[in-house]
């Protein structure tokens, strides 16, 4: 990203050019055009076992699946913009990312080496998911189920296995309910979710906001096969003020991780591949600075939502970042 425009002036060019056929036309400001998409080829199996894409995106592992070190967030994809009080944001995505242009966005990532989506199981967007993948897509899923993790798990199992009937590669936990259940003291559940997820023969992972919950998984052993939990630094103008952050990302609306000393400091003990996400906070960060801080400092993988025009220069950034990473004070899990 430029250091005159970024993704909030995007934003704000957009809305004051006139809807539709301009957003579309302009939605390359700011940023190189978004490289023409090649469609993947060789078979599945082929896709998903190169170590490094060919174009030369480092891959890691979590469990038997390579998994490219930039991963393609789907809240984009699905209008959750975590975009604070500028309530029109969320309308201005769902304008622009149509199913269209999803299944755009998905090839060009594809073609720059992302091979890797963590998405909301939002009904329309696993249609164009799926309609992706009959068109020769490889890109893997990871997805949360959304359903209510209680006693029995009856309702959470259903969504599971429609998920494995949908051909989804992993899942996790959402954040928002290993959250809930670690503070509701509820962790043995939150286990039975995890093993219910294995039982199914996919990898499973837990996703979390609060620190709080990786620890409480490590402390019980929850058989979890990697975490996704947020990893950002708080030198952003709408950061927490000193003595306003805590460990529950709802407090302050304007950032995600409460405490990113403390969570770097306890994931060097963690032997679990860990996908950092929100790392450039909604878009307060920019992509240089953010995945440099979540490299350096412990991620394995970085979890970024990017719209199509974004994607070509965020993987470069990412590419050179990785290369420029040295001596992390934790090593690499995935």
């Amino acid at each position: 990203m430029s250091s005159e425009i970024n993704r909030r002036a995007f934003v704000a060019r957009s809305m004051v050019a006139s809807a539709g056929a301009t957003l579309a036309a302009g939605s390359g400001v700011g940023r190189p055009p978004a490289q023409a998409a090649e469609k993947p080829t060789g078979s599945s199996a082929a896709g998903r076992d190169q170590a490094t894409s060919q174009v030369g995106l480092p891959r890691g592992k979590i469990g038997d699946f390579h998994v490219s070190r930039l991963l393609l967030g789907g809240n984009l994809l699905t209008h959750a913009t975590h975009s604070r009080d500028l309530r029109y944001v969320s309308s201005l995505a769902a304008h622009y990312n149509t199913p269209k242009k999803i299944l755009e966005t998905l090839e060009v990532a594809e073609a720059n080496g992302i091979n890797t989506l963590v998405i909301h199981t939002v009904p329309a967007a696993l249609r164009v998911l799926q309609e992706h993948r009959k068109r020769g897509g490889k890109i893997q899923w990871i997805i949360c189920p959304t359903s209510p993790i209680e006693p029995g798990l009856a309702k959470y199992g259903e969504h599971v296995q429609r998920m494995v009937d949908d051909g989804v590669d992993g899942i996790y936990v959402w954040g928002c309910h290993s959250d809930e259940l670690v503070s509701a003291g509820k962790v043995d559940l939150l286990g039975k979710a995890v093993d219910l997820v294995k039982s199914q023969g996919l990898m499973c992972g837990v996703g979390a906001h609060a620190l709080r919950v990786v620890q409480a998984c490590e402390k019980d052993r929850i058989r979890a096969d990697f975490y996704i939990k947020t990893f950002h630094h708080h030198n952003f103008p709408s950061a927490p003020k000193p003595g306003q952050a805590g460990d529950n990302y709802s407090e302050v609306p304007s950032y995600w991780c409460g405490k990113p000393e403390e969570t770097a400091e306890f994931m060097k003990g963690v032997q679990k591949p860990w996908i950092a996400f929100k790392v450039m906070a909604a878009g307060a960060i920019p992509p240089q600075d953010a995945f440099h801080y979540a490299f350096q400092n412990g991620a394995d993988f970085v979890l970024a939502g990017m719209f199509d025009f974004e994607i070509a220069e965020d993987t470069a950034i990412a590419k050179k970042v990785l290369a420029e990473v040295k001596a992390r004070p934790r090593p690499w899990r995935g």
